[in-house]
């Protein structure tokens, strides 16, 4: 198994998947993929060629002939083995996590868990399939939908959640009926390969899930493919605008979950341990490298008093490499990363921010070069300066300090993004006040990163979000599956004839 082979002394190059079997590319292009705490090379990592990709999608094409009919009670068993393999490695998925990603094992072992929660939510499809059914809706006929399966999928996921990510796409995707092929982040695309593997040794036939690597090429490869029925797409603003523009042009169902800038408001009537605690877990845990950290603290009236005590805990935190279970960040995934962080640290003290804590320059003992940023706390953040207009994607917290709840609803509102936001209160009528006010798909009342469980969609909105339909819950099932009415009349064989009818009602 390739999970074997990457966990070895040698440097592996990473396959790809097709047909049911890893295959190692024919390409020139290669990547290496690097452990972020210590720049050590880990594996090299293939750019799929076209003829690659075209091959992956063909095998996926010709598998889909024969999956779709596949009974839901079979694709359903399939997926409870899935859920079985995928508990019993939840340790070796989060050390490969770690070992390319940088976030702490706990974190990585809590994103293989909430892959989980997708799967488990899949094994229900034979009931999440249903159609519907009106009986006699006119005289002596029967109206149904039935929800079938696109065809050929693809799922384009970003670094952060290389497990994760994933199974917000092809669990529900093969469950409902789909072929699948998914691109991983070409940064730590180990843990992704594993996964797959494990849902082929649950029963999935071959050709029913595959996986090419590669950058922006092989992304716009499957944009343009004609076989491909429908892309999902989770990462920056950047290219998921590209993603959809492009896969709608050809003519494909798209849903890109993109860029966020998330706030959360404190009052002061809130459990001051409790919301404290909760913000430095959201604004740092992985490095900050979440789209939905709460990376803007709004303090409101006196819990503006809070601020001196949010720093001194934050400058507690441990920081290391993501093996060490007692470090509570682990490095960036990248150099590229840490130092686009740095810059925009950089460019908050130029723009007159208030430098309460600074994470740069940060070094821990015994990995002089791995890629750490401390926890870094502005306050005095204005809605021009560039941490705030753009997504630092690092551990860095904003704090605005406000006078009222009214004004920080207004200042959320006036932000383009609506990911994520939250609230941390005592008071009901507060709590209600905000959920009703706020314009923000995902709503967090005393939770600090308000991603629902994944019988719940994830509503991601505005400009964190293209495409109708969210992954994860109902909606998940609505994107991978094609609604067809039905409106059946049947005859007695004695029946004569009638009479003419020329209108288009029915009775």
């Amino acid at each position: 198994m390739f999970e074997e082979a990457i966990m070895s002394t040698n440097i592996p190059n990473i396959p790809l998947y097709v047909g049911g079997k890893t295959v190692q590319s024919a390409s020139t292009e290669w990547r290496d993929v690097l452990n972020p705490a210590t720049q050590e090379v880990v594996a090299r990592v293939p750019f799929a060629t076209k003829a690659e990709v075209d091959h992956a999608v063909a095998d996926a094409k010709q598998a889909f002939a024969s999956w779709r009919n596949t009974s839901l009670a079979q694709r359903m068993r399939i997926m409870l083995k899935f859920q079985q393999l995928l508990r019993e490695n939840i340790a070796p998925l989060a050390e490969l996590i770690t070992r390319e990603h940088g976030k702490t094992l706990p974190d990585a072992e809590g994103e293989v868990m909430r892959g989980l929660e997708v799967v488990e939510h899949a094994c229900s499809i034979t009931s999440l399939q249903l159609g519907e059914l009106a009986e006699n809706a006119a005289t002596g006929v029967d109206v149904y939908t039935i929800n079938q399966p696109l065809g050929v999928g693809a799922g384009i996921t970003a670094f952060n959640f290389p497990v994760m990510l994933p199974c917000f796409m092809f669990p529900v995707a093969v469950a409902c009926g789909n072929t699948f092929i998914l691109k991983p982040s070409e940064q730590d695309p180990s843990s992704s390969l594993f996964l797959v593997e494990l849902a082929q040794q649950a029963g999935l036939p071959p050709g029913v899930l595959n996986v090419v690597h590669g950058g922006p090429e092989v992304a716009n490869m499957l944009c343009d493919h004609p076989d491909i029925k429908a892309i999902s797409f989770i990462g920056s603003t950047t290219v998921g605008t590209h993603i959809y523009r492009r896969a709608s042009e050809a003519g494909k169902r798209a849903q890109c979950m993109m860029g966020a800038k998330n706030h959360c408001i404190v009052l002061p009537d809130a459990n001051k341990d409790q919301a404290i605690n909760n913000l430095l877990g959201a604004a740092f845990g992985a490095a900050g490298q979440r789209c939905m950290a709460n990376s803007m603290v709004l303090l409101v009236g006196k819990a503006r008093s809070w601020l001196p005590e949010i720093v001194e805990r934050s400058r507690g935190l441990k920081i290391g490499p993501g093996s060490d279970r007692k470090a509570d960040l682990g490095p960036m995934v990248s150099k590229a990363a840490k130092a686009r962080t740095e810059r925009l640290i950089g460019s908050g003290v130029e723009q007159g921010a208030r430098l309460l804590l600074d994470g740069r320059n940060c070094q821990v003992a015994g990995y002089p070069d791995g890629n750490f940023v401390g926890p870094t706390i502005f306050s005095g953040v204005t809605a021009e300066m560039d941490i705030y207009t753009q997504e630092i994607f690092g551990p860095a917290m904003c704090v605005v300090e406000l006078e009222t709840l009214d004004e920080a609803i207004a200042f959320i509102n006036a932000n383009p993004n609506g990911n994520g936001t939250s609230i941390f209160t005592s008071s009901g009528w507060s709590a209600r006040k905000f959920q009703n006010e706020i314009d923000v798909g995902q709503v967090g009342i005393n939770v600090p990163i308000p991603v629902p469980v994944a019988y719940f969609s994830f509503t991601g909105s505005r400009a964190s979000k293209l495409g109708d339909l969210g992954p994860n819950g109902k909606q998940a099932v609505q994107f991978w599956t094609q609604t067809k009415t039905v409106t059946a009349r049947w005859f007695a064989p004695d029946a004569d004839g009638g009479e003419i009818n020329t209108t288009i009602s029915m009775k």
